[in-house]
Formats: C-alpha cells, sequence, structure tokens
C-alpha cells in the first residue's frame, strides 16, 4: 500500500495554520480516530469533538445519516460515511466533518466482508472525499489500520486545500 504513515500532529498543524477544525464520526473504530488526532499537543486548538455511532440507528438520530439509506444499504456504504461525516461537521460547528464505517470482524456485517471500510471526509463547502480501502488482518489490526487511513485521508484534504478556505 502507498499510504505514508500518518501523522495526526501534521493534520493538526495543517489545521491550526489554516484556523480549520475537525469532529469525527466513527463506527468501527470507536474513538480510536478521535484519540489518534488528540494525542498531538495543542490538539484542542483544531478539535472539536466527535460522535461514536456504534449502533446504526444513532447514525440516523444523532449524525442525520438517512433512515431509507441504511434501511436499503445498511450501515457499511459510501453513501453512509459521506452522511455521516456531513452530520458530525453540521452537529459540531466544524470546518472539516471525517467519518468512518465498515467491517472490522470477525464476522460479516449487512452482507459486507471483513476489511470492507469507507471513509469521508466533508468539508465547508459540502463538498465530500471519500475512500474505501479493502483491509486484511485481525480484527485490531483493520481497525489500526482504518485509523491510520483516515488520517490520511484527511491529511492529503488538508494539503490539498491549503489556503483554499483561511482568512
Amino acid at each position: 500500500m502507498s499510504v505514508r504513515p500518518p501523522a495526526p500532529a501534521e493534520v493538526v498543524s495543517l489545521l491550526v495554520r489554516g484556523g480549520e477544525t475537525v469532529a469525527v464520526a466513527e463506527s468501527l473504530t470507536a474513538g480510536l480516530i478521535g484519540a489518534a488526532l488528540t494525542t498531538p499537543p495543542g490538539a484542542s486548538a483544531a478539535f472539536v469533538g466527535g460522535v461514536i455511532s456504534y449502533a446504526t440507528e444513532l447514525k440516523h438520530r444523532l449524525l442525520g445519516v438517512p433512515a431509507d439509506l441504511l434501511e436499503r444499504e445498511g450501515a457499511v456504504h459510501p453513501d453512509v460515511a459521506a452522511a455521516m461525516a456531513e452530520g458530525v461537521r453540521l452537529l459540531t460547528g466544524s470546518t472539516y466533518g471525517l467519518a468512518a464505517t465498515g467491517v472490522a470482524g470477525p464476522d460479516p456485517q449487512d452482507g459486507k466482508a471483513p476489511g470492507t471500510v469507507h471513509l469521508a471526509v466533508s468539508g465547508p463547502d459540502g463538498r465530500v472525499w471519500h475512500r474505501d480501502p479493502r483491509l486484511a488482518g485481525t480484527r485490531e489490526q483493520i481497525r489500526e489500520s482504518t485509523v491510520n487511513e483516515a488520517v490520511d485521508l484527511l491529511r492529503g484534504v488538508l494539503e490539498a486545500n491549503v489556503g483554499e478556505h483561511s482568512g
């Protein structure tokens, strides 16, 4: 895989430099992305908070994921990740929303195999960036890889948008 090792400190620095913030909506990672993003000193200047929406109903009730989408596709779908990202961004008033949904295993969920992961970042203009990696390994390895992929996706979005939304 060509993903550069994630650097939460780099993400926090990019956000702080741009006067921007992020909030997370996590399902399969259950708070691990938020933990990674709050590890660097000074993270409180950029990290607003997060929602752990492990239960499908919370994705609808707290994050505004459409009930018909959840009923039709289940919780593990790219459109669900996008709606979670937008929902947490709007809920918290952050500049960016970062979301992860997927199957860590060991058993399939909603007919999706372990290692099926959908990530999304919602930006200030409503634009959404996706990443849908197919991950392998144990439950913990899939969760750890999901954190790395999510932080890397956010870093890529921030690097591409440096200065675009600041000032």
